[in-house]
């Protein structure tokens, strides 16, 4: 079984259900992917770290932190920095709050991240792409840039085009209809 297979298995195990949502987007669907049951988990944090960053290596982006909007991001970003500890070069990972803070310092943005960063945006779960074009315009305004955007899922329902049009490319670890199809084996 290659990696991705056995993330693929492991999403339909344990994140995947079949009934009537309503998603972040505001659409309505008859299957949801909750991905921090996976993501959250001890599994999943092993598997998804060192295939992500893989997977970031390989794409050839070549960037200094990875992060997202919070909460689905977290875990994946977090996964990934720590799978790049031990290599040569360790990236750092960083939060988008949903709104910047009431107090303190008022940040959107937390953790290392820093002026002229070459980032990649992280995503649980891409639908409509509209987290990940948040936590785009957040980057680009704490003047670092995007890479990409690395989404553990892609559920094919317009999300990547959205991101992709806005001159981002997108890389997704798996889709929605592989998780399908490994529902109904």
């Amino acid at each position: 079984m290659t990696e991705y297979s056995a993330l693929i298995t492991l999403l339909a195990e344990c994140s995947a259900k079949r009934g009537r949502f309503k998603l972040a987007s505001g659409k309505e669907s008859d299957f949801y992917i909750d991905a921090r049951l996976t993501t959250m988990s001890p599994e999943g944090l092993a598997m998804i770290g060192p295939l992500a960053l893989s997977t970031l290596r390989k794409s050839g982006w070549k960037v200094d932190a990875v992060g997202g909007l919070t909460l689905g991001a977290d875990p994946i970003s977090y996964a990934i920095s720590y799978a790049s500890a031990a290599s040569e070069y360790p990236l750092r990972a960083f939060t988008v709050r949903k709104e910047p803070k009431t107090h303190g310092t008022g940040k959107l943005l937390e953790g290392p991240i820093r002026e002229g960063d070459r980032v990649a945006v992280i995503e649980d779960v891409i639908t409509t792409g509209g987290s990940a074009l948040r936590a785009i315009e957040a980057v680009r305004n704490a003047k670092a840039s995007v890479a990409g955007v690395l989404a553990l899922v892609d559920r094919e329902e317009g999300g990547r085009q959205a991101i992709e049009k806005a001159g981002v490319s997108v890389i997704s670890l798996v889709t929605a209809s592989q998780i399908i199809a490994a529902l109904t084996r």
